[in-house]
Parts: structure tokens; sequence; C-alpha cells
């Protein structure tokens, strides 16, 4: 809580406060970062495959073969594993909702407070400033220099200066300066929350994942009106009783159902929102984790992702005589009510504020410092600073009065005031306001020549350019020849002072940047900084490419041409944010997906327009709230895994959507194979298995493997055409094993004793079961390819679980399971090891043309 100054709106009182709670005047919008308890409930439990299942499991209860009905027992599994693991997920991210939910300053009672979003009622006056996001509509009441940015709302890419009693819209974000508004309307009635309730923030309407599946399961729904239609038609008319019938057309429909496809899927989401969750990242948008694994390219800001945003002052370098120096830069930071990191930086050193001790960046030796023309270093921590480069005795607040204030803009690269007598002081990048060679001669002396000034401008500016090459932060103090709020501001510089600021790296920046370029993802550093400085922190990083740097300022604004360049081109400086919008779209149209990395409301175009959006905790309220990723440890290190978890959705859920695809192929295939001849004349078939049979092969072929590799590491880098590529693996599986199947079980059958009817139906199925089974784990055994010891365990567990199955007296009468025929089982076995060498021959040519064939 702050007090406010005695001219400063004091907001409303407690009393008026409670009046607007009690007529339901406030801002109760509850963030929906995931569905409701009911919703999760009745996703899982109210599905079209759980009610096909629910009455194939009434029709063969009906037959009194309870342990043929053994399949219930997924709808019960599917809903009770999906519901536990999306409840989890609602937990996590519920609570890291609220812990990254950004906090607008409230007055209330004189006194200025950090409330929740929920907490604002209907006319209170609500303070903002740069990167703060504009919670509720209202109306301006303060303004300094206040600039917001409505971009997001309406499309207009600059940002709007606002005066008092302007309107500002919820959505919007104040890109440079300050000021107050008035709440006009809260809650459902404000506009952002109006443009929220048409699409739910829990959602994967733009998955390819999803997508691609819901292509799957659109095929496979075709493909089951035909077959099951068939199924029950010819087990009808097959002559056997009717609970034969039944339990054969049960059989040849539960299978072709793919039941856990969908449940395996959302489990792999929950999974990682909550491992995530762990490391304290808060996924706004599902689709952003498997996003992540298809980025190409990582576009990094370097303030706040590189380098952390805490800076400190090292050294003042004065450039003349001026002998207020040291007063203007206390007063600059006395007059921004909201300094950027730079002037807190600058404000923590000359006005009495406590300030932490340090390592930061490497600075000059001494050598390199008797070369940029000062016989003093910039040190490591403020103990080891020279008493010649500290702030003078006189500092603190010197009291000027101030006339104008003009906050730090990104898109101008300056900020100043006017002090009336004192003069107009500008602090900014040098190479941006000296730009031309305008400004006056050095000092206080105002009077001398062009050339003079000239010469002290490249002087100055040579000297910049040098301390940045050391990978510091420099910053320009002049007096400005125009008043900081007039139009032509600042006009012609004259150079006073460089103000070096030192720049902590994040300890985690290289192993992060060595983990993308092992993963061939391209990283592009773009930062509104000095591009010499930017090059030498990226460098120190050991990024490829960063010992040359490009500025900004040089670049075509043709996309084509912007494209090529930064195709070529790792490190940029002095980039606007319009630029690193641009530079997002350029990298897009040359078919990249690109990731950007941000905290500050320089980067909320760029987030927004990127295909993942990442932003720091720590950053502005603005860019958390348009990023789908949000780290709120700030540690850039924790990007890697994000990746490695999209990477694990993706790449899992192919290999569990190719077993389920391969049981419904040859579920669907059987089914017609079986069904046909009694269409065109010839005698019916009954279907080879009972549904007992379908669902124990189904546990060891596919569910239980299923569930583990849906969850198990993959750092595969994912590629488009996931669809196709499980068409080309399960459609010429399915296919084997149908055809492998039929053919075990029609030579079993006629090979029978024909006075042994019920004898030789048993030992038909169980070859045919023989066949499948052999088959379908070596399908697994591909899927599981690239072996690890894990998965050969894996493979190894269920092919012994199978061949208990067939083995132990218990189980064979349960299963009604007879392989005692050893002529059968010998067929049964080599019909399996033709299907094998057909299913492997198939494998080896989808890959190969997966491998030709071009990308989607």
């Amino acid at each position: 809580m702050a007090d406010l100054a005695p001219t400063a709106l004091p907001g409303l009182t407690a009393t008026e406060v409670a009046e607007r709670v009690a007529a339901g005047q406030t801002n109760d919008v509850p963030v929906r970062a995931s569905r409701g308890t009911w919703e999760i409930v009745r996703a899982n439990v109210f599905t079209r495959i759980n009610a096909i299942l629910a009455v194939l499991f009434v029709i063969v209860m009906s037959t009194g073969s309870f342990l043929d009905g053994l399949f219930g027992g997924m709808i019960v599994a599917n809903s009770v594993v999906g519901m536990v693991q999306e409840l989890r997920a609602k937990r996590t991210l519920d609570r890291l909702t609220i812990v990254g939910q950004a906090r607008p300053r409230v007055r209330r009672d004189g006194h200025s407070l950090e409330l929740a979003p929920n907490e604002v009622v209907a006319d209170d006056i609500i303070e903002m400033s740069a990167g703060d996001q504009v919670v509720v509509d209202g109306e301006v009441v303060e303004a300094s220099a206040l600039e917001v940015d409505e971009s997001l709302l309406t499309g207009e890419s600059d940002p709007v200066v606002k005066q008092p009693g302007d309107p500002v819209m919820s959505g919007s974000f104040v890109a440079a300066g300050n000021g107050a508004y008035r709440a006009t309307k809260v809650g459902k009635e404000a506009y952002a929350t109006r443009l929220a309730e048409e699409a739910s923030r829990f959602t994967l309407v733009k998955s390819d994942l999803r997508n691609g599946i819901n292509q799957i399961l659109r095929v496979i729904t075709w493909l089951l009106i035909p077959a099951g239609a068939l199924s029950v038609y010819n087990q009808l008319s097959v002559s056997q009783p009717l609970n034969e019938a039944l339990r054969g057309m049960v059989a040849a429909l539960v299978p072709m159902v793919p039941e856990g496809l969908v449940l395996m899927t959302s489990i792999a989401f929950a999974v990682g929102v909550i491992r995530l969750g762990q490391r304290q990242c808060l996924v706004n948008e599902l689709p952003a984790i498997e996003g992540l694994a298809r980025v190409d390219v990582v576009c990094a800001d370097k303030t706040g992702t590189l380098t952390e945003n805490a800076m400190r002052l090292a050294e003042v370098r004065q450039l003349g005589d001026d002998p207020q120096v040291h007063q203007a830069l206390a007063a600059l930071a006395a007059a921004d009510p909201r300094p950027n990191a730079s002037l807190q930086a600058i404000a923590e050193a000359y006005l009495p504020r406590p300030a932490a001790d340090e390592t930061y960046l490497p600075c000059p030796d001494p050598d390199e410092a008797s070369q940029l023309g000062t016989s003093t270093p910039v040190q490591l921590a403020a103990a080891d600073r020279s008493e010649s480069d500290a702030p003078a005795a006189e500092t603190g607040d010197p009291g000027w009065p101030v006339e104008a204030v003009a906050p730090f803009s990104s898109a101008r690269k300056w900020s100043g005031a006017s002090f009336g007598a004192h003069g107009d002081w500008v602090l900014g990048a040098p190479d941006v306001l000296l730009d031309g060679t305008g400004s006056n001669s050095t000092g206080s002396d105002s009077t001398g020549s062009d050339s003079t000034g000239s010469d002290a401008a490249s002087a100055a500016q040579a000297e910049a350019e040098q301390l940045a090459a050391q990978g510091l932060r420099v910053l320009l103090l002049g007096r400005a020849s125009q008043p900081v709020d007039s139009p032509q501001a600042p006009g012609p510089v004259t150079p006073v002072a460089l103000v070096v600021l030192d720049q902590k790296v994040r300890p985690d920046a290289k192993d992060t940047l060595d983990y993308f370029a092992d993963q061939s993802v391209a990283v592009k550093v773009i930062s509104g900084d000095n591009a010499a400085s930017v090059g030498a922190v990226a460098a120190g990083l050991g990024l490829t490419g960063a010992q040359a740097p490009v500025d900004a300022r040089t670049l075509s604004d043709d996309p084509a041409a912007l494209a090529r360049t930064l195709d070529s081109t790792a490190v940029f400086g002095r980039v606007t944010p319009e630029q690193k919008r641009a530079m997002v779209g350029a990298l897009q149209s040359s078919g990249h997906t690109v990731a950007m990395t941000g905290d500050g409301v320089n980067d909320v175009l760029a987030l927004k327009d990127a295909d993942i959006g990442v932003a720091m905790g720590a950053g502005s309220p603005a860019t958390r709230s348009v990023a789908q990723i949000v780290l709120l440890d700030n540690k850039f290190a924790t990007l890697p895994h994000v990746v490695a978890e999209g990477r694990r959705v993706i790449g899992n859920i192919e290999r569990v959507s190719t077993l389920f695809l391969t049981k419904t192929v040859y579920s669907v295939l059987l089914a017609l194979l079986v069904g046909i001849p009694g269409l065109i004349g010839f005698e019916a078939l009954p279907y080879p298995f009972y549904p007992r049979h379908i669902t124990i092969t189904g546990w060891f072929t596919i569910g239980l493997p299923a569930f583990v590799l849906s969850l198990a590491p993959n750092n595969e880098r994912a590629r488009p055409g996931f669809v196709s590529r499980v068409f080309r693996t399960a459609v010429p599986a399915g296919a084997v094993i149908a055809v492998a199947c039929l053919t075990s079980y029609l030579l079993a059958r006629n090979g029978s004793d024909p006075g042994a009817d019920e004898a030789a139906g048993l030992q038909a199925s169980t070859s045919a079961l023989i066949t499948l089974t052999v088959i379908a784990m070596w399908v697994l055994g591909i899927v599981a390819r690239p072996y690890a010891p894990w998965k050969v365990a894996l493979v190894a567990v269920m092919t012994c679980g199978s061949a208990l199955m067939f083995l132990t007296p218990l189980t064979r009468q349960l299963f009604l399971l007879d392989p005692t025929n050893t002529s059968h089982t010998l067929t049964a076995l080599a019909c399996a090891a033709v299907g094998v060498v057909l299913v492997e021959t198939a494998w080896i040519v989808a890959g190969r043309r997966g491998r030709s064939a071009p990308t989607e």
C-alpha cells in the first residue's frame, strides 16, 4: 500500500465499495484457465464411444456370458482415468493462473493498493503505466504523456495518445507514460470480457494433433457403418444359437471402436500440464504444448530473456564540463513515477534506496579501459567501483520543478523531462539521439560551431559503441533543444555524459541456447538495445552468428527481403515493436514455426502474432496476458522442458494412434471378409472371436502398452503429416492381420473333425487368436522403436503375458482357449510368420515414402 500525492484523486471509500459490491457492480468474471469440474465429468462420461460400448455391454450381458463383458471395464477406465488426470491438470492450472495473474493498482481511501482484477468495482480509480493492461473499460482521469496501444483490439498499430476524458478499453495496454482511469464498465459489460466469452481458453480447436485425430475418427466412423451393419446381418443369419450370434456380433463391433485414442490424447495433454506446472510454467492454451514441439525458430528478446531485468549504474562518463550531470540524472529519476529498468538503476544509485549487490556482466579490463579513454574500468560490484565513477556527493532529488515529462518509449528509444530554468534533458540511445550529427557542442556551452558539435557527437557515439561492444548498456545524457513535450522533441541534442549500466546474464541462458542448437532450432535475438551490445552478449553465450549483429534501422520494409536477412542473421539491435512483429511475420512466411519470448511492453505485438508466445512471469501484465505460455519462475531454462514436453505429447500420441488404428482396421476388414461370402451366396461364416478374446488381446497389445508409451520420454522433433504417417503404417498392418487371421481360422476350421463342431470351432478361434496376437505384438515392437531397455522390457512383459494366456489351464478355461491341437497351432504360427514379414516390409516401405514425401 502506498500513500497518494495530495493532488491525486483519492478513489472510492470503503463504504462506497461496499455499496457497489451489494449492487453487483463488480468485475467478478472468473478466469477460465480450465473447464469446470462438472464439465470435466460430463466430457469424460457422456461420450459417443462410451455410449456405443454401453449398448454392446448390455447386449452381451443379456446372453449370460459375463466374461465376454470384460470390455465394459473400459467404460469405467476411460471415464475415471480421464477425469482424474484432467482434474489434476485443472488444479495445477487454476493455482498457477492465480499466481501469474496481473494485479492492477487501485486507489481506495487515499491509498494505492494492488487488487485482483475481480475485486475491482465500478467507479474505481485504477492507475496505469507502461506495460500495464487495461483490465476494465474506463475513462481517463489523469494522463502524463500517456500512450495506449489498442492494436490487439482494433488492429491499429500506432499507440493512441490519451488525455483526461478519453475512453480506454479493456484488453488494450499502456505503451508509454502513466495515468489513471475511472472504471465505467466492469464484469461482463467490459469489452474484453465480451470477446473472451466467444472462445474458452481451455480449447484444442487450433491443435494440429487434435484435428488429425478428429480426421482419423471421421474415417473410422464411415467404415464402422457398413462393417457394423454387415456384422449384425451375418451373425444373425448364421445357423447358430441366438446368444452365440449376439456374442459374435459384439466381438466384431467392439474392436472397431477406438475407445482409448481420445483418452490417451487427453491424458497426454493433462500430464503435460501437470509436469510443466511443477516447473512453474503456466500453459494458457493447451495447443501451445504441441506447438512448441513444432517450433524451428525461437525469437528471443535480450533484456529479461538472455539477461535479467535488473541493472545497476556502473559509471557516469562525462563528455565535457557540465556541472549539472549528476543533478540532472537524479532529477530525471525522480520525475518519472514509473521508471523503466534503466532509469530504475539510476534511481537506485542517486536516490536514497537500498540496492542489491550482485555480480554482473564481465567488464573491460584496465587495458581496454585505457583504450576507451578512461583510466578507471567498469567494475564487477559496487564495492569495487572507484570514487571517480560513483555519483557525486550531492546526490538525491535536487527538487527541480518539472514542467513536462516524456516517459521512455520503445519506438523512440529515449525519455526526458523539461525542468524550466534548468533546461530540457533527455536520456536514451546514443545512436538515436545523436543520429544525423544534429547535436551542439559538449558541455554547457552551446554556442560552438557546427563542426565542433559534429565532432563531439561523433566522438560520443564512437565511445558509446566501444562500450556497447563489451556487452554493456550505454545511455546518453544530453540537453535537448526542444521541450520534451514538443512535437519536434528532442531536436538537436548536446551530449553531456555517457551512462554505463551493468547487465546480469541469466546463468541458464547459455545452456538453453546450446540445447536449441543441438535440436536444430534457430535462435534469433531481436532487441531494442544497441546492436553491438546485443551482439556482445549473444557472442558471450556462444550463439552462432552473433559476431555480425545488424542494426534494424538498416533493414528493408519488404517482407521477402526481410525474410532473407533473417535466414542469414542471428542478432538484431535497435528493433522497434513494429519491426519485431514484422520479423515474426517474415519468418512465418518462409514456412517457419516461430516462438517469441519476451517480457516487456515492446514485445506484446510480436508475442501475439507468433505461433507460440512465451512471457516471463516478472514481465509486464500485457505480455503475460497475450502469451500462450508464462514462465512464472522467470527461468529461460524452462523453455527446453516445454519443448521436450510438446515433443513427448506429439510423438507418443502418434505411436498410440498407430496401435489403435491398426486394431480398428483389422477389425473392420475381418468383419467384411467374414460377412461378404454370406451376401453373395456362399456359406456364412461365424465371427472367429468371442468378445473376451478381443478384450484380453487388446490389453496386452494395445491398452497397457499404449498407456505406458503415451507418458514416456520422446525427444523426436515433430514433423508435419501426422495423419498420413499413421495411415501409412496402420492400414497395411491392419490388412495383413485381418487376412492372416482369417486364413489361419479357415485352415484350422477345414482341417478339424467334422463330428466335433464345438471343439473344432474353439480350436479354430484359438488358432486365429494366436495369429492375431503374434502379429499385433510385432506391430507393438515396431511402434516402440527406437528401442531402449525399458521398451524392450515392456514388449517382453506383454509377450509373456500373452503367452501365459494360452499356456495356463485357468486362463484357457476362463477365456475359452484350446491350443492343444499341435497342427492347428503350427499353422497359426506359420500364418503369423508370413504376416510378420509382410508387416515389416510394409513398415520399411512406408518409412521410405515418409522420408521422400514433401512436407505438408
